[in-house]
């Protein structure tokens, strides 16, 4: 996912988003802690999905809050 793709999506479709990576993130840390991790890679690419959709949601409200 990138920068570009989260720009079109709607707040609420980027909240849905946001959602969704943050359990998948708690189901992640959950297999890490009983040693079923397979692909820890995608621990470290959820953070920084995570982080992007925040951004891009902040940035959404800054140009709304300019707009107004």
């Amino acid at each position: 996912m990138n920068a570009k793709e989260l720009m079109e999506k709607t707040p609420d479709q980027l909240r849905d988003e946001l959602v969704q990576l943050k359990k998948e993130a708690f189901n992640l840390r959950f297999q890490q802690a009983t040693g079923q991790l397979e692909n820890t890679a995608r621990m470290r690419q959820v953070k920084r999905d995570v982080a992007r959709v925040n951004t891009v949601l902040n940035q959404k409200a800054a140009a709304a809050a300019q707009g107004e």
